[in-house]
């Protein structure tokens, strides 16, 4: 398994009540998600192509109810 390191890591502006995600990138590309109340506990790793393909989801609508 490998240890990535993950700098920079970043909250939306959006997030105003604590309940919320950061993101940041590794060196090698990967992007990293953590709760940003747990600073110290999993992280959860998308490659590039897939967090590519998430947020063009996103901001196609995919996910919009």
């Amino acid at each position: 398994m490998t240890t990535r390191q993950y700098t920079d890591w970043r909250k939306s502006t959006r997030s105003d009540d604590g309940n919320c995600v950061e993101m940041a990138r590794a060196d090698d590309g990967t992007v990293g998600l953590r709760d940003s109340k747990d600073t110290a506990g999993p992280v959860l790793e998308f490659s590039p192509a897939a967090w590519r393909k998430f947020t063009d989801d996103v901001q196609a609508g995919t996910f919009d109810q």
